[in-house]
């Protein structure tokens, strides 16, 4: 009888160890919701390595002792990317909202959210210019290492590292005509005053008396302005159109207007214009022949005689206004 009281006796202690076993084990965890830190600081490794309270991708293991994150914040510096993927896959501090991994001037939060740049790579399009200054002092695309953000045929990267020209403006030195125009001429996209350029009514008509062709004072002055102009712009010629008034007959006159037209290009060429710079045709009476009035007032008709010089420009473009 003594020795079955043992026998039960060892049994009740061996199930009551059994269940307390048994219960623990199957303990059932608290849901995510309702967890603490202290909760969580509670339970054992191999328990925290299944677990991820704020299902951002990191186990609350590892955010409690190897990351430093909150284990119940999906993103613990509030920058706007989950731990997990500032660990996982941008290789980012998820501990720094203000983090600038690869020194280039911008947050990582930034680059990846706003920019779509590589917060691990200063420069994501490889131009030669930082992530952080093509977006904050340039204005340029930092994804784009051939971008060309005004449009003006020199890409943004030539234009800051090469030319000193404003990728943001098409024409950096304001003299109509773009930057890609002027390097293809040949001329300072910089300088305002590179190419001198001379508008088509620029240049001074010189009038004569009646069947004169010799220039007065006042004609030498006017022309004197236009040489000064042309040596100025290399890259301009002239041309010198000649007239008459209607009196008189037509081969007379024709002869007249070519004498007018030789005493303007003998002037220009005597004043250092070269003469392969000009052109040069008397066109006799000149196109429209004066009404009854201006041939009865002061000079008759001095309006017809006269000789006009137009600028030719050699440049491949013209400017813009």
């Amino acid at each position: 009888m003594m020795k079955n009281s043992r026998l039960t006796l060892l049994l009740s202690s061996i199930l009551v160890f059994s269940t307390l076993i048994a219960c623990s084990g199957s303990k059932e965890l608290l849901p995510p919701g309702d967890r603490t830190l202290e909760y969580l600081q509670s339970l054992d490794e191999e328990t925290l390595r299944t677990m991820d309270s704020d299902a951002d991708s990191l186990k609350d293991y590892s955010e409690m002792y190897e990351h430093d994150t909150n284990p119940l914040d999906v993103d613990t510096d509030d920058d706007g990317l989950t731990d997990g993927d500032e660990v996982i896959k941008y290789g980012t501090d998820p501990n720094d909202a203000n983090g600038d991994a690869d020194g280039d001037g911008l947050t990582d939060a930034d680059e990846i959210n706003s920019y779509n740049t590589d917060p691990k790579n200063p420069d994501s399009d490889g131009d030669g210019i930082s992530d952080g200054d093509e977006i904050n002092k340039y204005k340029t695309d930092p994804n784009d290492a051939n971008g060309d953000a005004d449009g003006d045929g020199v890409s943004d990267v030539d234009e800051i590292m090469t030319h000193g020209t404003d990728p943001n403006n098409p024409d950096s030195d304001g003299d109509g005509f773009t930057d890609g125009q002027e390097l293809e001429m040949g001329t300072n996209p910089t300088n305002g005053s590179d190419p001198v350029y001379i508008d088509a009514s620029a240049f001074e008509t010189v009038n004569f008396a009646f069947d004169k062709s010799n220039l007065s004072d006042d004609a030498a002055a006017k022309l004197a302005d236009n040489v000064e102009m042309l040596e100025n712009a290399p890259a301009f010629r002239v041309q010198v159109n000649a007239y008459t008034d209607h009196v008189g007959g037509d081969q007379y006159n024709l002869r007249l207007s070519l004498r007018r037209a030789k005493a303007v290009v003998d002037f220009y060429t005597s004043n250092g214009i070269s003469a392969d710079r000009i052109e040069s045709q008397g066109l006799g009476k000149a196109p429209v022949e004066c009404s009854e009035s201006e041939k009865e007032g002061n000079g008759g008709c001095e309006k017809n005689r006269r000789a006009e010089s137009k600028p030719l420009s050699t440049l491949k473009y013209a400017p813009k206004n």
